[in-house]
C-alpha cells in the first residue's frame, strides 16, 4: 500500500506544476470513486497526462487495470492538508536513493554527470599518445613513479606485506594514495589508473555533490546545478582531469564523503524534530533525538564520517588540515544544539563515534604499518577528546541556562589551551607539525602558491579565473546561510558555512586550496543559480527559500505542516519540469551563460596550460630512443630541464620521477650561462645525460645557453661557433633536446695560417642542419671536439667520425 504522505507530496507538486493539475486530480478522484478499478479509456485525459500520473506513482496498476495509489493522499495533495505517514522510518533500514527515480530527474542527473566527465576529458588528445599516457603537469609522474615501484615490489593485490613495509619514504606522505593507486593498478594496469582514475574519482565526487545538495536543500535542481558548477570550476578541472594522477583526487573524494556524512547526521535530527511537533524538547532524550539514535543509518553515517576523515588524513601530506573545519563545525554545532533545546551530548554521540572510527583507523595504520607521522594519529584522538569535553560543557551550560555566546567563547579558550598543551607535552610532534606547515604554506615560485585574491589579478579576477563567477553568486548565498544558521536550528547550513569559510581562508593563502573550496561552494552556487532563475519567474523557488519551507524550518511549533522526513537525511524536490516555450528556454540559457560563460572560457584555457606539447613529447621520445640505442641507463640518462616538466622527461626516459630537486637547483643557472660547454665536466660527474632547453618567459642574456641551444641548436648560428658536447636529438618551436656527449676530437695537421672551418651536415627529425666550427690552428696542428658522427669537411679534406668515437671521447687522427 502506498504511503499517503508520499502520495500527498507528489500530488501537491503535480497540482502546482501543471495548469490543469487541480482539475486532473479532481477528475481522477471522481473516476476512482466510481470504479474499484478502471482503464485508461475511463479517464478523460490525454496519454501524456496519464503517463505522468503513472510515472509519479499517483495511480497504480492492478490486474491489468488501474486505481489511485492513495485516495487519502490525493485529497491531501489537493487541499494542502497534512497527512500521517504510514511508514516507520525510525527503526528500519529504509534508505532512499539520492537520485529520484522519476525519469526527467534521472535524465537530468545523468546529463549533468556526463557533462562533468566531458569537462574532465578536455586534455584527452594530449594525454593519449601512440599508446603512451602523457599525463599533464609535473607531479602526476611522481605518483606514477611510486605506483610503478609498488608494482615492481609486490606479489599481487593481496600482498599486505607491501603496505606494512612500503618502499622508500612512501609511508611518510600520502600512503593511502600510493596504496590505492597500486591496488587498482594490479587489476587494470598502471596506464589505466594513470589516465582514468582522476575521471572516475571525479564522477563519484559528482554523485556525492549531488547527494549533499539534495540532503541539505531538498531540491534536486540544486543538486544538478551543483554538478554543473563543479564541472565548470577551472581550478578543479585542472587538478582532476584525465591523466592528472595526484593525491588530490583522493582528497576530494574523501572530503565529499565527510561532508555527506556530516550533512546526513545534521539534517536527520532537524527533520525528525519537525516530524514530531509534540516532542518535549526539554527532555534530555526527545523523541526526535531518540529516533535519530535508534535508526541504524545514523551509525552507518557515523562510520562513513570516520572513514572519510581518516582516509583524507592518510591520503595527503597536509592531512591534519582536514580536521580543522571538522572541529570548527563540531564546536559551533554543539553550541547550536544547546541553544535550540537539543541535548548536545546525545546529538554529538554519532559524531563522537565517527571520530573514534577515524582515530582507530589512523592509529592502526600508523602503529601497525608506520603510515604518516605520529601527530597524524594523535590529531583525531585530540578531536575526540575535545568533542567530548565541549559536549559535556554544553550540557552543563544548558542546565544552568547560560547564554550560548559564552559557550562559544569558552570553546575558543579551550582550543587555544589545548594547542598550547600539545606544544608543551609533544615538542617533537609540534616541530614536525610546524615543519609540515612551512612546507605547505611557505612554498615560493609556484603558480599554485599565489593567493586566490592576488593583487596581480586585481583581487577580483583571481576568483573568476579559478572558480568562475559562481564564486560571487555563492558568496551571496553564504551570507544567507550564515544568517540562517545564526537564527535557526540549521546545522546543515552551518556545516557548509564553516567549510566554505575555512577553504576560502586557505585559498587566500594559496590558490591550490581553491579546488577543495569548490566542493562545498558548488552547493551554494547551485542554490544561488536556481534562486536566480526563480527570481526572474523562470523556475520554481528553491525549497529552502519557499515561504512554507522556511516556516517549517523555524521550529517544532510549525512541524505540523512539515513534509515527511526520509531516513536518508531528507526527501528531495524531485521533479524536473521541462520548459515548454522557447522564450523560457532562451532566458534560462542567457542566465546560465551569464553565470557560467566565463568558466567555459577559463576551463579549457587553464586545462590546456597543463598539457605537454607535441614538441615536448617528441623530445622525450627522441631522448628515450637515443638512450636505448646506446644502452644508457639510469642515472647516466638523467634529463635536465625546467623543473615544471622535469618529472615528465625523466619518467618517460628512465622511469625515475621521485624528485626534481636537481633541475630546480641547477637549470636556471645553466640556462643563463654563456658557455654551455663549460658545464660538461659537472654534467659528467652528476650523470646528466640529456638537456632540454626551450622558450622561456624569464629574462636571459642575449648569448645565453638558452639562445645557443634552442635558437642556434648548438651549431653556432651565423656569427657564433658550434658547441662541443651537445648533440641535437629533436627540435620544435617550443623545445630542443640534446644528448650530452664527450665528443670526438679530430686531430690533423694544416698549412693554413688562419682559422679553419670544420663542417658537417646532419639530419635531425627529417630536416638538415649544418654544424660548423671555426678553429685556429696551433703550430700547424688542428684539434676540435665535435658531438656528431659522420663525415666532416676539414680544410678541404673529408674526415669520418664514428659513433663510438663521439660517445667514448676518442681522438680521430685525420693526418
Amino acid at each position: 500500500m502506498a504511503d499517503p504522505a508520499e502520495v500527498a507530496r507528489r500530488a501537491a507538486r503535480f497540482r502546482e506544476e501543471r495548469a490543469d493539475g487541480k482539475a486532473t486530480l479532481e477528475t481522477l478522484l471522481e473516476v476512482d470513486d466510481a470504479h474499484e478499478t478502471w482503464t485508461f479509456d475511463d479517464l478523460p485525459v490525454d496519454s501524456g497526462t496519464f503517463g505522468e500520473l503513472v510515472s509519479r506513482d499517483l495511480v497504480t496498476k492492478v490486474d491489468g487495470e488501474y486505481r489511485v495509489a492513495s485516495r487519502e493522499g490525493i485529497r491531501a495533495g489537493l487541499t494542502g492538508e497534512s497527512v500521517a505517514s504510514s511508514s516507520n522510518a525510525d527503526d528500519g533500514f529504509e534508505f532512499e536513493l539520492p537520485v529520484s527515480l522519476e525519469r526527467p530527474t534521472v535524465g537530468a542527473v545523468l546529463a549533468s554527470l556526463v557533462f562533468l566527465v566531458a569537462m574532465r576529458l578536455l586534455n584527452a588528445p594530449a594525454v593519449f599518445r601512440d599508446g603512451t599516457i602523457l599525463s599533464p603537469g609535473n607531479d602526476p609522474y611522481y605518483f606514477r613513479y611510486w605506483m610503478d615501484r609498488f608494482l615492481a615490489e609486490s606479489n599481487g593485490p593481496t600482498d599486505i606485506g607491501l603496505l606494512a613495509d612500503m618502499p622508500g619514504d612512501a609511508a611518510l606522505k600520502r600512503p593511502l594514495t600510493h596504496a590505492t593507486n597500486w591496488f587498482l593498478a594490479e587489476f587494470v594496469g598502471p596506464d589505466a589508473v594513470a589516465a582514468w582514475l582522476p575521471v572516475v574519482a571525479t564522477l563519484l565526487l559528482g554523485v556525492l555533490v549531488y547527494w549533499l545538495a539534495v540532503i541539505v536543500t531538498d531540491d534536486v535542481r540544486v543538486g544538478i546545478a551543483a554538478i554543473v558548477l563543479l564541472a565548470l570550476t577551472p581550478v578543479h578541472a585542472v587538478y582532476s582531469g584525465v591523466g592528472f594522477l595526484e593525491h588530490l583526487l583522493h582528497q576530494y573524494l574523501w572530503l565529499g564523503v565527510t561532508l555527506v556524512a556530516f550533512a546526513w547526521l545534521a539534517v536527520d535530527v532537524r527533520r525528525r524534530r519537525l516530524q514530531q511537533p509534540n516532542s518535549d524538547s526539554d527532555r534530555p532524550l526527545s523523541e526526535a533525538l531518540s529516533a535519530h539514535l535508534r535508526t541504524p543509518w545514523t551509525w552507518v553515517a557515523a562510520v562513513a564520517l570516520g572513514v572519510g576523515l581518516s582516509f583524507s588524513a592518510l591520503a595527503w601530506g597536509g592531512s591534519i588540515l582536514m580536521f580543522v573545519p571538522a572541529a570548527g563545525y563540531i564546536g559551533l554545532k554543539v553550541a547550536m544544539d544547546a541553544r535550540d533545546g537539543v541535548s548536545p551530548a546525545l546529538a554529538a554521540a554519532p559524531i563522537v563515534a565517527g571520530l573514534l572510527v577515524a582515530s582507530g583507523l589512523t592509529a592502526f595504520f600508523h602503529f601497525q604499518w608506520d603510515w604518516q607521522n605520529s601527530f597524524v594519529a594523535i590529531v583525531p584522538v585530540l578531536t575526540v577528546v575535545a568533542t567530548i569535553v565541549i559536549a559535556a560543557l554544553a550540557e552543563g551550560w544548558v542546565r544552568l541556562e547560560w547564554p550560548t555566546t559564552g559557550l562559544v567563547g569558552l570553546e575558543v579558550v579551550c582550543a587555544v589551551a589545548g594547542i598550547f598543551l600539545f606544544r608543551q607535552l609533544r615538542p617533537a610532534d609540534w616541530a614536525r607539525l610546524t615543519e609540515r606547515a612551512d612546507d605547505l604554506f611557505l612554498r615560493e615560485g609556484l603558480t599554485e602558491s599565489a593567493s586566490l585574491f592576488s593583487a596581480d589579478l586585481a583581487v577580483i579576477h583571481g576568483p573568476m579565473s579559478q572558480l568562475g563567477i559562481q564564486f560571487y553568486v555563492a558568496l551571496v548565498v553564504l551570507l544567507w546561510t550564515c544568517w540562517v544558521a545564526y537564527r535557526r536550528y540549521e546545522p546543515a547550513w552551518l556545516l557548509l558555512s564553516v567549510y566554505v569559510v575555512f577553504w576560502v581562508a586557505m585559498a587566500a593563502i594559496q590558490v591550490r586550496f581553491a579546488a577543495q573550496l569548490a566542493i562545498p561552494l558548488s552547493i551554494l552556487g547551485g542554490l544561488g543559480l536556481v534562486h536566480l532563475t526563480a527570481w526572474v519567474d523562470l523556475a520554481r523557488v528553491p525549497v529552502p527559500f519557499r515561504t512554507d519551507s522556511e516556516s517549517t524550518r523555524a521550529g517544532p511549533s510549525t512541524a505540523g505542516r512539515a513534509r515527511r522526513a526520509d531516513t536518508d537525511g531528507g526527501e528531495s524536490d524531485p521533479n524536473i519540469v521541462r520548459p515548454t516555450d522557447a522564450s523560457t528556454v532562451a532566458y534560462l540559457t542567457i542566465i546560465a551563460l551569464i553565470v557560467c560563460g566565463m568558466s567555459l572560457i577559463f576551463v579549457p584555457s587553464l586545462v590546456a596550460q597543463t598539457a605537454h606539447t607535441d614538441g615536448q613529447y617528441e623530445a622525450a621520445t627522441a631522448i628515450d630512443d637515443h638512450a636505448e640505442s646506446i644502452d644508457r641507463e639510469y642515472p647516466q640518462n638523467f634529463v635536465l630541464s625546467e623543473w615544471p616538466d622535469n618529472r615528465m622527461y625523466n619518467y618517460l626516459v628512465n622511469g625515475e620521477a621521485d624528485s626534481f630537486a636537481y633541475a630546480n637547483a641547477h637549470y636556471d643557472e645553466f640556462q643563463t650561462a654563456d658557455d654551455p660547454d663549460s658545464w660538461y665536466e659537472e654534467f659528467r660527474s652528476d650523470d646528466v645525460g640529456y638537456v632540454v632547453v626551450g622558450d622561456t618567459e624569464a629574462s636571459v642574456p642575449e648569448n645565453a645557453t638558452q639562445s645557443q641551444l634552442h635558437d642556434e641548436l648548438g651549431t653556432g648560428g651565423e656569427d657564433g661557433d658550434g658547441l662541443s658536447h651537445y648533440r641535437l636529438l629533436a627540435t620544435s618551436d617550443d623545445v630542443s633536446a640534446f644528448a650530452v656527449v664527450p665528443g670526438a676530437t679530430i686531430e690533423t695537421t694544416t698549412d693554413a695560417d688562419g682559422p679553419v672551418t670544420v663542417t658537417t651536415e646532419q639530419r635531425i627529425d627529417g630536416e638538415s642542419i649544418t654544424y660548423e666550427r671555426e678553429v685556429e690552428p696551433r703550430d700547424g696542428t688542428l684539434e676540435v671536439t665535435v658531438p656528431y658522427s659522420g663525415e666532416y669537411t676539414v680544410d678541404g679534406e673529408t674526415v669520418t667520425v664514428d659513433e663510438a668515437d663521439v660517445l667514448e671521447g676518442n681522438a680521430v687522427d685525420a693526418s
